[in-house]
């Protein structure tokens, strides 16, 4: 899991953006992106309730497709979403005091992954 708060932030503050949204969005269908107090906790709470909700299985109709281990984290993605649009009000982020933006990883192997902010607004 990786905090993109910072970056996201950088992005509105060059955008001279002052009023609008930023719509952040992973390319790639076993990631996804949210908010989440990024504490230690959290960290470990949300991939570990992920593993339980949809644990790894042949019985996955992905895995009895394409046989390559990693249909529980087509489903976590899914569930999670791959996008989040956050409201700009005065060039910054309306996010909640801990409240940062993530992007979750759900593959069973790392991945290169490519993040698409879009900025919109006055």
């Amino acid at each position: 899991m990786h905090d993109l708060t910072e970056a996201v932030a950088r992005i509105v503050s060059h955008s001279r953006i002052r009023t609008g949204t930023v719509h952040v969005f992973n390319v790639g269908s076993t990631a996804s992106i949210g908010t989440i107090e990024y504490e230690s906790g959290l960290l470990h709470d949300l991939p570990t309730e992920l593993q339980r909700l949809f644990p790894p299985s042949r019985h996955y109709g992905h895995e009895q497709a394409w046989h390559d281990g990693n249909g529980h984290s087509h489903l976590q993605a899914t569930v999670l979403g791959p996008d989040l649009t956050v409201p700009i009000r005065d060039g910054q982020l309306v996010l909640g005091t801990w409240q940062q933006i993530f992007h979750l990883e759900c593959d069973i192997k790392p991945r290169e992954r490519t993040i698409v902010v879009t900025v919109m607004g006055d």
